[in-house]
């Protein structure tokens, strides 16, 4: 494996254990309601900004994705999508360039 791949796949580990931890942290004290954390991203405008501005950054993967896969058939790199959706786009982003960068038989 490259040292490209090997960059991209731990910066998707850190991307979902980082971010994680900090949402651990912060549910230990407001507790696991996710109605709670979903205002949470709208508790001001700076992290109201924050969201919309990931947002937009995931659809774009999105749609680059799929856009993409759809030429070149690497069917596994649409995996990104709902990992990028559920855990985070620290995690999704750099699972799809590790994806993308596989080699296709």
């Amino acid at each position: 494996m490259s040292l490209l791949r090997v960059t991209y796949l731990a910066l998707a580990i850190w991307g979902a254990v980082h971010p994680a931890l900090w949402v651990l942290d912060w549910a230990k004290v407001k507790g696991w309601n996710p109605w709670v954390l979903i205002e949470g991203w709208q508790a001001n405008a700076a992290s109201t900004g924050l969201t919309i501005d990931l947002l937009i950054a995931a659809i774009t993967l999105t749609v680059w994705a799929i856009a993409e896969t759809r030429v070149r058939r690497n069917w596994v790199a649409l995996w990104a999508i709902p990992v990028t959706f559920l855990v985070g786009l620290s995690c999704g982003l750099p699972l799809y360039l590790f994806l993308r960068t596989r080699p296709v038989g």
